[in-house]
């Protein structure tokens, strides 16, 4: 027996994920490993904010991190992506050491 599909699936799953068309080229593998390292400094950042007492410290702290993130989102320069993850992580090092002294 043969499924049928529901009628509108197309305009369902557009509706559901926000896009409209197939995503840009697929991402070189330098990219790939650049990408999965600014995920898990961001995921490890994140982490680390709950040991912050001060619950309107933690949001602030939060909200900053991701502003820089998204600030950068759009670098597709190889050198300049991996120039900001080192100054990053190394800012996020002092911060924690910081916040491990509280």
């Amino acid at each position: 027996m043969r499924a049928l599909a529901a009628p509108g699936w197309r305009s369902v799953r557009t509706y559901a994920t926000g896009r409209r068309s197939r995503p840009g080229p697929a991402l070189s593998f330098e990219h790939f490993i650049q990408r999965a390292r600014a995920l898990a400094l961001y995921r490890s950042i994140l982490r680390s904010t709950r040991r912050i007492a001060d619950a309107r410290t933690r949001t602030e702290t939060r909200k900053f991190a991701r502003d820089e993130f998204e600030r950068h989102r759009g670098v597709t320069d190889i050198d300049h992506i991996r120039y900001l993850l080192s100054t990053g992580k190394t800012e996020w090092e002092s911060m924690e050491r910081y916040i491990n002294g509280l």
